[in-house]
């Protein structure tokens, strides 16, 4: 067993990301045949990633606030805290906070045989991409029903 030390947090490069977004890496490879990596992931109102897509997918669960995410040729969709996605390898989308709150996420993912490989980055997700409307919401959990 080896405990990680913590690393520190770190702002997220303009050049991959729109807005003010913090990365805390959670987990990466330790030794050889290892892939896994888990970072927390947080969004200031507005915040979003450029286009991109994952050799092996990514698998994001949102922990606070409200997400915006969109496939290329999909909607825009909401997703809330609770909520998991899984984006296929290959998969070009975006993902972020919506205009009005933060948002942060877990993302999960495997390295890919080439670790630079792993991601790759796109343009940027232009103001009107970002603001078009996002798709029926996705479910809340149903209200309680009242008795009599």
């Amino acid at each position: 067993m080896n405990i990680q030390p913590k690393q520190p947090s770190a702002r997220a490069t303009p050049d991959r990301f729109t807005g003010s977004v913090w990365v805390d890496s959670i987990a990466a490879p330790q030794e050889d045949g290892q892939r896994m990596i888990v970072a927390k992931v947080r969004f200031s109102p507005g915040a979003r990633t450029a286009w991109h897509s994952h050799a092996r997918g990514q698998t994001l669960h949102v922990t606070e606030g409200v997400a915006l995410m969109q496939s290329r040729a999909g909607e825009i969709i909401e997703v809330h805290p609770g909520q998991t996605i899984y984006t296929p390898a290959g998969e070009e989308h975006w993902h972020g906070a919506t205009p009005d709150d933060f948002m942060e996420h877990l993302a999960m993912l495997e390295q890919g045989d080439d670790p630079t490989s792993t991601t790759t980055w796109l343009e940027h997700v232009t103001d009107d991409e970002y603001r078009r409307p996002p798709a029926a919401c996705s479910p809340e959990p149903p209200a309680a029903k009242q008795t009599d």
